[in-house]
């Protein structure tokens, strides 16, 4: 059929990098602000996970509104999702930029860190879900699809590949020297603190960051625009829509189609393990390992592994089925999880785990992007009638990974809190090496195990799927036929 016209390369690649900048930006934030917050920002860690968690819970909120202001959105002469991209892009480069510098006021710190997080979510959003609803409105084509997802996953994780190294690489060149206190030391807080800010103003480091986060920016402008030019979005994609709905008719909307219920709570599980993992990464190196010198190239061969196994990963869904690739891609990061805590601090060792972590983190960013327009379809087959929702669909899902990091990253640096952590300190108490453990092993091999069990009551396998496909593709042909016999007779009237 005329409707389901192949994407060019040419597409696929523009429209794959406009996924860059949300990996870019959300993997320096991932790896990089708690350390910031505590060690350059100089935060009491409980105001650290309180900017954490809030900024995380805002951005979680934010995604659903935002994404029915975009179901709701008029049809443009770019289309209906680009104008938002558009229009978003330059004040979210400002309020990330903002993130990234330490203000002079030493009372307003928490404020200026909360205010601008948020900002940047916000407009983030803004961006993030249009483009990731713009997946249903490139090509009609489910195999199109698929394929424009595997281009846009492995220039998502080249961009945080790139997140990693810009930031990593900058930063790390501009190391502060630890302060040398041991555990037995009797020195009060107060002293702690005083000695932190009188003996070593990391200034030096604050610079890092700062030209980090303006190269950074200028890469999320420059992807922006390619996307901007370099994507068509179809109007015949966007049908007439159904009726509008209230936010909570949209909660019940997609909470009542199981399939989609069963795929978000267990990527919601196996996600969580990820993000914990990401979370509290470079801690552990620098100080459960002791490779403070080493942090950022180790970060640097996990996302570097994720990127070089997407193909591998997006051959083997389309040889074995999405749901065998979830079981195995997710399971395969935890002897390794178990790996990296069980021997002792070994540099190699810790190159090697990084890279088959890196080969999990793979699985668990393809996998829920290409299945979800499966749900979408899936959706569609049993309700006709209902149309114009994806946007809703893929906001909630963003939704709840969004919340459940921030949940992870608010509790895991509020137990560095009460495991008594030092900032830049040159160890640690031994209760933050346990903490810091628990975090990057324990809890996220028990998180996959649940996520797991989950999965085995989603219903959508291949033979559903591809029957959807059949039924689709009816329900357009049926479509364009009765608009044609419609125009016919409109004209002979």
């Amino acid at each position: 059929t005329g409707h389901l016209s192949k994407l060019s390369i040419c597409n696929k690649l523009c429209y794959a990098v406009g996924g860059a900048p949300y990996q870019i930006t959300g993997c320096a934030l991932g790896f990089f602000l708690q350390i910031y917050l505590l060690d350059v920002a100089q935060l009491d860690p409980f105001y650290a996970s309180i900017i954490l968690f809030v900024g995380r819970a805002w951005d979680a909120v934010t995604d659903p509104i935002i994404g029915f202001m975009v179901s709701r959105s008029p049809w443009t002469h770019f289309g209906r999702m680009l104008p938002w991209i558009l229009f978003s892009t330059p004040l979210a480069v400002v309020s990330y930029f903002l993130i990234w510098y330490v203000p002079v006021i030493e009372n307003g710190k928490v404020i200026w860190y909360l205010v601008f997080y948020c900002l940047f979510q916000t407009l983030q959003t803004c961006f993030h879900v249009p483009y990731s609803a713009l997946t249903m409105f490139i090509s009609e084509d489910q195999k199109e699809r698929d394929s424009a997802t595997a281009y846009r996953m492995t220039v998502e994780v080249l961009g945080t590949v790139i997140g990693t190294a810009v930031q990593g690489q900058i930063v790390g060149m501009a190391n502060p020297p630890c302060i040398p206190v041991a555990p037995g030391d009797n020195i009060t807080t107060e002293g702690y603190y005083s000695l932190l800010t009188c003996c070593l103003s990391p200034r030096s480091q604050k610079t890092a960051y700062m030209i980090a986060s303006g190269a950074i920016c200028s890469i999320y402008v420059l992807c922006a625009v390619v996307l901007f030019f370099g994507v068509k979005e179809k109007k015949e994609a966007s049908r007439p829509r159904s009726e509008l709905m209230s936010f909570w008719q949209g909660i019940g909307l997609v909470m009542g189609h199981g399939p989609y219920v069963r795929l978000v709570m267990g990527f919601l599980f196996t996600s969580l393990a990820f993000m914990l993992l990401e979370g509290n990464f470079a801690l552990f190196c620098c100080y459960t390992l002791g490779f403070r010198n080493d942090f950022q190239n180790i970060l640097l061969v996990i996302m570097l592994a994720a990127m070089l196994t997407i193909p591998f990963w997006q051959w083997f869904l389309t040889k074995f089925g999405k749901k065998n690739a979830v079981y195995i891609g997710t399971s395969s990061v935890i002897p390794f999880m178990i790996l990296v805590v069980c021997v002792k601090s070994n540099l190699i060792i810790t190159y090697m785990v990084s890279f088959a972590a890196g080969v999990g983190v793979a699985a668990a960013f393809l996998l829920p992007w290409s299945m979800l327009p499966d749900v979408v379809d899936d959706f569609q087959v049993q309700n006709p009638d209902s149309r114009g929702h994806e946007a809703i669909f893929y906001s909630f899902y963003v939704f709840f990974t969004k919340f459940a990091s921030g949940i992870s990253l608010g509790i895991s640096t509020l137990s560095l809190d009460f495991a008594g952590y030092m900032t830049r300190g040159c160890t640690q108490p031994e209760n933050v090496d346990i903490t810091l453990k628990v975090l990057v092993s324990a809890a996220p091999i028990g998180l996959i195990l649940i996520g797991l069990v989950l999965f085995r009551s989603y219903p959508i396998d291949e033979e559903r799927r591809q029957c959807n496909r059949k039924l689709l593709q009816e329900q357009r042909e049926n479509e364009v036929d009765s608009e044609t016999d419609s125009t016919e007779l409109t004209n002979m009237l």
